[in-house]
């Protein structure tokens, strides 16, 4: 299976939580330090729209990668913002484009089979930290665990996130990898590879 077959599958994991979120939601705490949903929401339409540019031939603009703004409609920007990066994914690939991405490394240029890796562990383990936020985090695990393509993309790319002190802590994307339980699976395992805790909670 391709792997933009395999981010659209990602987003539809992703999006079924998304769906699930109200306004009365975004004020929640998230796995991601001191965001609140309403924070985490605006990167990860922020993120679509940067994607979308950089897959279309922008260059290092980091203003393309601002959050964005969230209104009382989380699951509309979602949806809308990810198809739109779907099908600038499939501009990209007929196009044989690299993708400057600003905001890892020096920017760029990446292959677009690297651009796609990013986001689809993007789009999972954001799915995941919404659905924590929201109570019920083991259905996207669940799901990926439930699809070994899917998995194994997803733990080959955690695997290549650099892990060197430069590279993780508080104000970084990910912080210092987790040890990862014999019991987990494969989801779980790339979350602990990303400093995450499978275990976490808004008590924690």
């Amino acid at each position: 299976m391709e792997l933009t077959e395999l981010y659209a599958r990602s987003v539809d994991l992703a999006a079924e939580v998304v769906d699930t979120v109200r306004p009365e939601h975004l004020e929640l705490a998230t796995p991601c330090g001191d965001w609140t949903l309403r924070r985490l929401m605006g990167h990860i339409v922020g993120q679509h729209q940067g994607f979308a540019a950089a897959a279309r031939g922008a260059g290092p603009d980091l203003a393309l990668w601002a959050d964005a703004p969230i209104d009382d409609d989380p699951p509309g920007a979602f949806r809308r913002t990810a198809d739109d990066l779907k099908a600038a994914f499939v501009e990209a690939e007929v196009a044989d484009r690299k993708l400057w991405l600003p905001e890892i490394r020096d920017g760029g240029p990446f292959p677009l089979h690297m651009a796609v890796g990013f986001q689809l562990v993007d789009t999972l383990v954001h799915g995941w930290d919404v659905a924590a936020a929201l109570g019920s985090p083991s259905g996207i695990a669940a799901a990926v665990d439930g699809d070994p393509v899917l998995a194994e993309a997803l733990l080959t790319v955690s695997e290549l996130v650099p892990a060197g002190p430069g590279n993780r802590g508080p104000e970084r994307a990910f912080r210092e990898r987790r040890p990862q339980g014999d019991a987990y699976g494969s989801f779980d395992r790339a979350l602990a590879l990303l400093g995450r805790d499978p275990a976490w909670t808004p008590q924690n």
